[in-house]
C-alpha cells in the first residue's frame, strides 16, 4: 500500500524541482522592459511558481510520512493550481494569438499594426488611461538608447533584427520616408505622409515615437513573443502536475485504506 505513496513523494519532489524553472520564467518576464512597465503581467507566473513549490513540498511530506491531512490539503490546493495554470494558459494563448507584425521590404526587422492584436490587449494594456504611465516608464529604460551603441550605419540598422518594442518606439514607420541619421535620430521629409504616426515622431530622445500607435503595437508584439515562449514552460508544468496529481489521488486512497486497516486491526486486538 505504500508503493503509490513513495512514488508520489518522489514525483512531488520532481514537481518541487520543476517549480524552479517556472519561477525563473516568471522573473525573466518581470525583468523585461515591457512587462516591467505593465504591472498586470509582471508577477502572476512568479506567484504560481512559488505556490507550486510550497504545495509540492506539502505533498512530498504528506506522501512520505503518510499524513492524510497533508495529502488532503495538497490534493485540494494542487487541483486549484492546475485549474489556474490551465486558465492562464488558455487565456494567454487566446489573447496572444493575433499577430500584428508585417514585413518591410529591404529591412531585417518587422513593423507592427495596433489593430492586428486582440481587442483585450488593446483595451486593457495600451488603452489611453494606461499608456501615459507605460510611455513614461519605457522612456526611462535603455530600450532605445542601446540601439545607437550597437548600430552605426544605415545598412547595419536596416539589416538588424531588432525587437518589436524597438521597431515600434525607437524609430518612425518606414512608410513616413524619414532619412536615417542614427537609430534614434531621423531627418524629416518635407511632407511626411502615409501614417498618422509620421506627425508624432520626435527627435527629442525622451519622446521619439512613444506617443505613436506603432509603439503600442510594438509593445504588444514584445508581450506576445515573450508570453508565447513562457507558455512552453507552463504547458510542460501542467502536464507534470496532472501526472503527479493522478498518482497522488491513488496515494491518498492508500493512506485512507491503511488507516482503516489499522483501526480494524486494533478493534480485533
Amino acid at each position: 500500500m505504500g508503493v503509490a505513496n513513495n512514488i508520489t513523494a518522489v514525483l512531488n519532489f520532481v514537481a518541487l524541482i520543476c517549480s524552479i524553472p517556472i519561477i525563473a520564467a516568471g522573473i525573466w518576464l518581470a525583468q523585461k522592459p515591457d512587462n516591467g512597465c505593465i504591472h498586470l503581467f509582471r508577477w502572476p507566473v512568479v506567484l504560481l511558481g512559488f505556490l507550486i513549490l510550497f504545495v509540492s513540498l506539502a505533498g512530498f511530506v504528506g506522501a512520505y510520512r503518510y499524513k492524510e491531512t497533508l495529502l488532503a490539503f495538497y490534493l485540494c490546493c494542487m487541483a486549484i493550481l492546475i485549474g489556474l495554470l490551465l486558465i492562464l494558459l488558455v487565456f494567454a494563448f487566446i489573447v496572444t494569438r493575433p499577430d500584428g507584425s508585417y514585413d518591410v521590404p529591404g529591412r531585417g526587422y518587422k513593423e507592427y499594426r495596433l489593430d492586428g492584436y486582440s481587442s483585450w490587449l488593446r483595451n486593457h494594456v495600451v488603452d489611453s488611461k494606461s499608456w501615459n504611465k507605460i510611455r513614461a516608464c519605457l522612456a526611462d529604460t535603455d530600450v532605445c538608447p542601446k540601439l545607437t551603441q550597437k548600430y552605426i550605419t544605415a545598412d547595419q540598422f536596416f539589416a538588424a533584427h531588432i525587437s518589436p518594442l524597438q521597431s515600434g518606439c525607437c524609430k518612425p514607420p518606414t512608410v513616413c520616408g524619414y532619412t536615417f541619421v542614427n537609430p534614434t535620430l531621423w531627418t524629416s521629409p518635407v511632407n511626411p505622409t502615409g501614417d498618422p504616426d509620421c506627425y508624432l515622431w520626435s527627435n527629442d530622445q525622451t519622446q521619439l515615437c512613444y506617443n505613436c500607435n506603432s509603439c503600442k503595437a510594438g509593445l504588444l508584439g514584445n508581450l506576445r513573443k515573450e508570453w508565447r515562449t513562457a507558455n512552453i514552460i507552463l504547458i510542460v508544468a501542467v502536464v507534470v502536475l496532472i501526472w503527479v496529481y493522478i498518482i497522488a489521488c491513488s496515494a491518498f486512497k492508500n493512506a485512507q485504506t491503511e488507516d482503516l486497516f489499522r483501526s480494524y486491526k486494533r478493534g480485533w486486538t
